[in-house]
């Protein structure tokens, strides 16, 4: 009964990144990857914290390109990892984000991102919040 709950409601795809996340925890795999992806996590953090400094707010893509049709690239996982491109580093370190809808592009929809700094998730929803009035949706 617990293999059948527990797997019901994850895709493939989700199933795929549970196993690789535990993969990388076991034990002899520990140092090899979860220290060394610790110690560049806390060097994406803190190249975030000096942007920061500087800006209340970073406005970027969600993706490199535009969503995928449904069904299209299930057979490529890789192809769905670098979707993620430029939303994981923000997961990374560990800080608010939110995606917004811009529009469609050939019938597709798009999105951009609004992120920022720790513990500023008002900074986040207000700019979210000013773009949806700018924008008119």
């Amino acid at each position: 009964m617990v293999e059948e709950t527990r797997s019901e409601g994850f895709g493939p795809e989700v199933k795929r990144r549970i196993m690789l996340g535990t993969f990388a925890l076991s034990a002899g795999y520990y140092d090899a990857y979860y220290r060394k992806a610790q110690e560049a996590r806390a060097l994406i953090r803190q190249d975030f914290e000096r942007a920061f400094e500087k800006v209340d707010c970073l406005i970027g893509p969600v993706s490199p390109c535009l969503p995928f049709r449904l069904g299209e690239k299930m057979a490529d996982p890789l192809q769905m990892y670098l979707v993620d491109v430029y939303t994981v580093s923000v997961n990374l370190a560990g800080l608010p984000a939110m995606s917004l809808n811009c529009g469609t592009v050939e019938g597709l929809p798009v999105a951009c991102r609004s992120s920022g700094g720790p513990w500023n998730e008002a900074t986040v929803l207000r700019a979210g919040w000013a773009y949806e009035q700018v924008r008119g949706d």
